[in-house]
């Protein structure tokens, strides 16, 4: 049996809210799992997940900073100030080293944490980062126009109606679930447009923070023709600098991996958790 609980928590400066899904009683020493959305997401935005591993693992969803309930400071959105929550996250509710789900940006604040507070978690399952080839993120004018281009997106989406929103994104991506929508929607209403600094704020350049990451792996990898960001060129780099780290392939999945082909995202996490022991 599982209950779902909601709840705020001070941070790194920074009120975070959360929701989290306790297994009672607890019959196994497994770790708790920590999820990490991507941009303009919500903690919310896991349904299909939550509801395959809910009754086998503790599950906590933050809303990260500018994101959900969450507080929407004015600034501060760099990939180390997410982590820095992250860290405060797992320390305030006492979490035993939890393993890291993060998707896109998530994935990209999942891997900071991994590297920059190591004896905080025990793995970390990275959906389709945003890492690039040639430069770290892209030269500072690619960034630039990223986030100037995600701004755009997230004010006229605000202004959609839901119906209006929904459709739209069923047409843009046809591979999603029906219960994928409700909570992708209610999280474009509530984030906060200053959450677009996260791609133009300075950071560690990936391959730094892969090299440094000395916990059990998994990046998850689909179609850059699909619209996936890692390319193999990335994926194999990323396998050669991470210890131990393993990469998995999923074919016909865009960016959003798990919604698109969520049968063979799902096998590739279980297997991966269940060898953690």
């Amino acid at each position: 049996m599982s209950t779902l609980t909601s709840a705020d928590i001070l941070t790194n400066g920074v009120c975070i809210h959360y929701h989290r899904i306790e297994r009672t009683p607890q019959t196994r020493p497994w770790p708790s799992l920590v999820l990490l959305h991507g941009i303009t997401d919500s903690g919310l935005c896991w349904p299909r997940v939550v509801k395959a591993l809910g009754a086998e693992y503790d599950m906590i969803l933050p809303d990260a900073r500018g994101h959900g309930l969450s507080e929407k400071p004015e600034t501060g959105y760099a990939a180390q100030d997410h982590a820095a929550d992250v860290a405060g996250l797992i320390r305030g509710l006492g979490l035993n080293r939890p393993v890291l789900i993060g998707h896109s940006m998530g994935a990209g604040v999942a891997a900071t944490v991994a590297a920059h507070y190591p004896d905080l978690v025990s793995a970390v399952i990275l959906e389709d980062p945003p890492w690039r080839p040639g430069e770290d993120e892209g030269t500072a004018e690619e960034q630039a126009a990223r986030a100037t281009e995600w701004r755009k997106e997230i004010i006229e989406r605000k202004a959609m109606t839901p119906a209006a929103l929904i459709a739209q994104r069923k047409r843009e991506q046809p591979k999603w679930a029906d219960e994928e929508f409700a909570d992708w929607i209610v999280a474009k209403q509530q984030v906060s447009p200053e959450v677009t600094q996260y791609i133009t704020s300075p950071r560690r350049p990936w391959r730094e923070i892969v090299a440094a990451i000395v916990c059990p792996a998994l990046l998850i990898t689909g179609d850059v023709a699909e619209g996936a960001i890692v390319t193999p060129e990335v994926a194999a780099t990323a396998a050669r600098l991470m210890p131990r780290g393993r990469i998995v392939y999923i074919p016909e999945a865009g960016h959003n991996i798990r919604r698109d082909q969520f049968n063979a995202y799902m096998t590739a996490v279980r297997e991966f958790l269940a060898e953690l022991g």
